[in-house]
């Protein structure tokens, strides 16, 4: 019964190819068809490490784009404060929680906060 999927993409060869596949086959077998509730796939560059971002992320999505996939335009940068699990000090609030929010001053530079308002814009069409 869901309406939209967002699937995380890392410009390494196997996440892609996993990924691609898995999008791929949801778009043509459920999106497409109609035969499922679902309104569409969209594609998150997750874990960029801005340094990098060269012309192999252009040439991967001119593929997705090719496979009538959509990406979105915000991309989650390579940050080591996605890994930790909680606070190290105790006196610092989490950043990765499913239960609270990210603490604001923790989240800059993060992305969360322009996915989230790209995502509200997709699923509030």
């Amino acid at each position: 019964m869901m309406d939209y999927i967002f699937c995380p993409i890392a410009a390494d060869r196997f996440i892609m190819e996993s990924s691609l596949k898995y999008a791929g086959i949801i778009n043509d077998t459920l999106v497409t068809t109609g035969k499922s509730n679902l309104k569409g796939i969209h594609l998150l560059w997750n874990m960029v490490d801005r340094r990098e971002k060269t012309v192999l992320y252009d040439r991967y999505d001119k593929v997705i784009a090719g496979m009538g996939l959509e990406v979105l335009k915000t991309c989650l940068p390579d940050s080591k404060r996605f890994r930790k699990e909680g606070p190290e000090e105790g006196d610092r609030p989490p950043f990765r929680s499913t239960l609270l929010p990210p603490d604001k001053a923790l989240s800059k530079g993060s992305g969360i906060d322009a996915l989230t308002e790209e995502i509200l814009g997709i699923v509030k069409r």
